[in-house]
């Protein structure tokens, strides 16, 4: 009764989403990925889930921890190599047997339920299946968010001027403050702590969290990423060098990869047969980087 989860690694056309975070806690409507698939896998009745994680696993396991959170038993393995579906069935069975996986395996690159949406394949799918989830972003475990009118959600103490028009569907989040005179949506997705000054423009398109618009800014078909404008048409950038125009209002911690003697620790832990494998990949990362 366990459901295995793959947490992707950077992919290369939408490499900046994951320079700050890896791509299973990158934010859509406040939260990561992987919280939204162990709220879903909780409400699905799975008691145990482990996370299969290549990229950054300490920032994995800061965030969820033993999955208490969730009312659930989590385990994360650091992987050498992102695994597929298949490549891991197979490894699960060689060191666990031949007792089925009865709850499956899923890759995180979609959000539960929507396969045909993924979210790392280009800007475009991306920004597609973050908007078509903008109704389902209030799962049971999420509290704060009210919606003010058919299709507009806004978070805890933000701050909307009476002077803007709001247009569904639209996701203001928490800690936001929305100057006079902006136009704000459709399909605007306005994360948490962002500011935007009067008379901006924001309209099918995603603001990360912490993010600054100026005044008589217009942000359209785009993804404002601290201070790089992306536009998920085309998958253009821009970085925008004036920050009276767009920049970030604070830099996103980036998590510090597991020292050399933590890795070594952790191998110690595994099997034989996987010790081997990832001390092998270990000493020749540690040679590489002398």
């Amino acid at each position: 009764m366990k459901t295995l989860l793959i947490c992707p690694s950077p992919r290369p056309s939408v490499r900046p989403l994951a320079e700050a975070f890896p791509l299973a806690l990158v934010p859509m409507f406040g939260q990561g990925l992987v919280e939204y698939w162990l709220t879903h896998l909780a409400c699905s009745g799975v008691k145990q889930v482990h996370l299969l994680v290549h990229d950054r696993p300490e920032c994995l396991r800061a965030l969820v921890g033993n999955g208490v959170r969730w009312g659930l038993t989590v385990e994360i393995t650091n992987e050498a190599s992102e695994l597929t579906p298949a490549e891991l069935l197979i490894k699960y069975d060689q060191q666990c047997g031949p007792a089925p996986v009865q709850n499956g395996i899923a890759m995180l690159d979609h959000f539960p339920g929507n396969p045909q949406k993924p979210l790392f394949n280009s800007y475009a799918g991306w920004f597609d299946s973050v908007r078509a989830w903008m109704p389902c972003a209030i799962m049971p475990d999420r509290l704060g968010f009210r919606e003010i009118c058919a299709g507009v959600w806004v978070g805890l103490h933000s701050r909307i001027s009476p002077a803007a028009r709001i247009t569904a569907p639209c996701w203001i989040g928490k800690n936001v403050f929305i100057g006079p005179r902006t136009v704000i949506g459709p399909g605007a997705i306005i994360e948490d702590g962002s500011f935007v000054e009067s008379d901006a423009e924001i309209v099918e398109s995603y603001v990360r969290p912490d993010t600054f618009v100026g005044q008589c800014a217009a942000i359209k078909n785009s993804l404002a990423w601290g201070g790089t404008l992306i536009n998920w048409q085309t998958g253009s950038a821009v970085t925008i060098h004036d920050a009276f125009i767009l920049c970030a209002l604070r830099r996103p911690k980036r998590a510090k990869n597991a020292g050399w003697l933590e890795r070594v620790a952790e191998i110690c832990t595994r099997n034989k047969e996987e010790s081997e494998v990832l001390l092998k990949d270990l000493l020749i990362n540690k040679e590489s980087s002398s």
